[in-house]
């Protein structure tokens, strides 16, 4: 996988996972943002960034999905190549 993914301006790195379940993942921060119940969410414009990484990969031939966690992080999960 490539190191680094820029997509819409936000750059998501690529981090190597140990776990049986999925290969590795890009992540990204941006600005900590609350919804209406006052739970975590991400900056729009990286939530769309992190969906088209997502789209890109799938077109490349991978099962990959895009998370949100707390302060900020944006994860986008590539679970394996498809067969």
């Amino acid at each position: 996988m490539r190191s680094n993914e820029r997509v819409n301006g936000w750059d998501f790195q690529w981090n190597t996972s140990d776990s049986k379940y999925n290969i590795g993942y890009y992540d990204c921060r941006g600005k900590v943002m609350y919804d209406d119940y006052h739970d975590q969410t991400p900056e729009p414009a990286l939530w769309e960034a992190a969906m088209k990484l997502e789209d890109n990969l799938m077109e490349e031939g991978y099962l990959a999905e895009a998370n949100h966690s707390e302060k900020g992080w944006v994860e986008v999960t590539i679970i394996k190549k498809k067969e």
